[in-house]
């Protein structure tokens, strides 16, 4: 008797266990093709393309700025695309058009083609990213959602980790062509897996048919995405949105122009830069995951305070000591703060706010972000060409990551009913919250 009254109960919850770990390595692995690959392949071969193609750094920073532009055009349309459609729906369509763009690089020579493509995968890269949050929030307890967004946020670092493995033997070659079609196809096989999983587990729906859902986990007026357009009135919620410009301006030109600092300006070679590309992915594998897993247990912000401060010290070492395996050292720093930063963020807003509101909040989240991107990587070119080094944006960088940790020091503790929009705090989300603390 005792049996038949528990396997009913543990089933569905074995099957909630199978599908957030399922759902949670697909949206790993979509970071990883449309950071890893369609973001950050280009800043690692741009030296063997130019050589190739016959394009100065003017292009290489317009080219880089219009991939932030199509970031911030994605962001917005995911974010409005997403409270209509549903976020599976934009997420695999995403992937899709990311898979495509990858294999489209390599059959032309035409940097302006390759432009628009590069544009549409650094969209790409925030319309899949958009709805995570709420796909997140639909299949993850609350209590595991930090150490979940933490790992997927460490997609890039697999990305990456594949490019540093692939990089060296297709360029080494002279076949940099055919490393854009492998990442491509694979994107594109792992996207009809991806697929399938979605169908099976429910996650292509509207929203109208999941507010009744929605509304038994949180408050009514804190859901919908009427709510999260308020929020701009919120003081927590704008200084995410600050906090998110700010990344962008200093995260991403920092990778993106990290292995022409090194091999251009501190004339390392590429085997040198390609180590250092494979150490932060290999690190940053484990560092989502962990820096997550420890913001469960000792908050949010807390956790991001201590990003910043090795960040702070990554971007110092280039400025100071970039001589010998200091790099390195950098690189390992870098690693540990840059993947988990990009995981802390949506799950602060995913322990805060819940349904189209949270979709919003951090659909506007990756718009500034972009922002902030467009702003940094015009601003690391042209200090590059005033100075002739890219020693002083990571300078400017440092500057950037003390401001950030003055931000984190104003935000209320994730959760609180200081970071609620509406009348009250989800009481739901208190009790998850105390009775897993």
């Amino acid at each position: 008797m005792t049996s038949t009254v528990t396997e009913p109960r543990q089933r569905p919850e074995r099957n909630r266990t199978v599908a957030a770990f399922v759902i949670t390595i697909l949206l790993t692995s979509f970071v990883a093709a449309t950071y890893g690959f369609g973001f950050y392949l280009f800043a690692q071969i741009v030296t063997d393309m130019r050589e190739d193609l016959g394009f100065g750094y003017t292009v290489v920073g317009t080219v880089t700025a219009a991939g932030q532009l199509g970031f911030l055009a994605f962001a917005l349309l995911g974010t409005w695309v997403s409270t209509r459609l549903g976020g599976g729906t934009v997420t695999i369509g995403s992937a899709v058009l990311c898979g495509l763009c990858l294999v489209l690089i390599p059959m032309t020579d035409s940097i302006v083609l390759i432009g628009v493509l590069l544009t549409i995968l650094g969209g790409t890269a925030a319309s899949v990213y958009v709805p995570l949050v709420e796909i997140v929030g639909r299949v993850v307890d609350y209590r595991h959602r930090g150490k979940v967004l933490g790992l997927i946020s460490s997609g890039t670092s697999y990305g990456v980790f594949v490019n540093s493995l692939l990089v060296p033997s297709f360029v080494g070659s002279g076949n940099w062509r055919g490393l854009w079609y492998c990442v491509g196809l694979g994107t594109l096989a792992v996207t009809a897996v991806a697929a399938y999983a979605f169908k099976r587990y429910g996650l292509f729906y509207s929203p109208a048919d999941n507010q009744a859902e929605e509304r038994e986990d949180a408050a009514p007026d804190t859901t919908s995405a009427r709510a999260g357009w308020r929020m701009v009135l919120v003081r927590w919620v704008v200084i995410v949105w600050i906090i998110k410009f700010l990344n962008g301006f200093a995260c991403m030109p920092f990778q993106n122009y990290l292995s022409p600092y090194l091999r251009e300006g501190l004339g390392f070679d590429i085997h040198f830069a390609a180590q250092v590309w494979g150490t932060i992915a290999v690190i940053g594998m484990g560092a989502g995951f962990a820096v997550g897993w420890l913001s469960d247990r000792i908050g949010v912000r807390r956790s991001m305070l201590l990003c910043y401060a090795m960040f702070f010290t990554s971007a110092l070492l280039l400025v100071l000591a970039p001589v010998g395996y200091v790099p390195m050292v950098s690189g390992v720093l870098f690693a540990l703060a840059f993947y988990p930063i990009y995981g802390l963020v949506p799950a602060y807003v995913s322990k805060s706010a819940s349904g189209a509101a949270a979709t919003v909040i951090f659909g506007v989240t990756n718009v500034t972000q972009g922002l902030g991107g467009i702003v940094g990587n015009y601003t690391a070119g042209f200090l590059k060409n005033v100075t002739g080094d890219f020693m002083w944006y990571y300078a400017v960088i440092a500057a950037a990551t003390v401001v950030l940790g003055a931000l984190v020091l104003q935000l209320p503790r994730e959760g609180s009913a200081a970071s609620f929009v509406g009348r009250r705090a989800p009481s739901s989300v208190s009790d998850k919250e105390t009775s897993h603390a």
